[in-house]
Parts: structure tokens; C-alpha cells; sequence
């Protein structure tokens, strides 16, 4: 019966039944929902942050070898960053919009159609 394109339940003994089983996930036996972990992850990721800044600052004190004219220019360099950064910060949305339209007031209108005709 099998050979005549009809199908038999025997044909469907073999299939394995059952949840979908990938290859190299071990975990996935057991796993049902995870409980979630956010409010101790950000917590564990901030504390790890603030932990690493303070070793950083530490091993530039030790290992400090720049000569005082570098300390200086990076000072420097810091300084007028937060300058521009506060200059930017001090401007509202409204204000940028009109400082960049009188900014394209100025210019030239490159996208007016030059004329070319002199007849009229």
C-alpha cells in the first residue's frame, strides 16, 4: 500500500516527537522562563564603572609620565571642550533654527534656474 503514493501511519513511526532540540544547547533542557535580573544587573554594571574610573585615575597617578607641558595642553584641550560643550548646550532648538536660516539667507541661491535666453 505504501508504494502507491498513498501514505500509510506506518510511514510516521519513526518521526521523533517532542519540543526541538538545537544542537549545543545543553542549557535548553531545563530551561523554561528566566527570572529577571535587571534592577541587580544595572546596579552590578554602575558599581563596575565607578570601580574601574577610580583604578584608572589611580594608575595614571602612579604612572604618570608625561612632562608638565603635556599635563598642561591636556588641560587644555579638557577645558576648551567643556567651553564648547556648554556654548552648545546654552543655545534652545528655536535659536539654532534661526541662526541656521539667516545662515542660508546669506548665501547665494544656487537652486534659482539661471536665465539663459537674452530675446526675452
Amino acid at each position: 500500500d505504501g508504494s502507491r503514493g498513498g501514505s500509510t501511519m506506518a510511514d510516521y513511526e519513526a518521526v521523533q516527537r517532542g519540543p526541538l532540540r538545537l544542537k549545543g544547547s545543553g542549557a535548553a533542557l531545563g530551561a523554561g522562563k528566566r527570572k529577571k535580573k535587571k534592577a541587580k544587573e544595572k546596579a552590578q554594571i554602575l558599581e563596575q564603572i565607578v570601580s574601574s574610573k577610580k583604578q584608572e585615575e589611580e594608575k595614571k597617578r602612579g604612572l604618570d609620565k608625561r612632562t608638565p607641558a603635556q599635563v598642561a595642553y591636556e588641560k587644555m584641550q579638557e577645558k576648551r571642550q567643556m567651553e564648547r560643550i556648554l556654548k552648545k548646550a546654552s543655545k534652545t532648538h528655536k535659536q539654532r533654527v534661526e541662526d541656521f536660516n539667516r545662515h542660508l539667507d546669506t548665501l547665494t541661491e544656487h537652486y534659482d534656474i539661471p536665465k539663459v535666453s537674452w530675446t526675452k
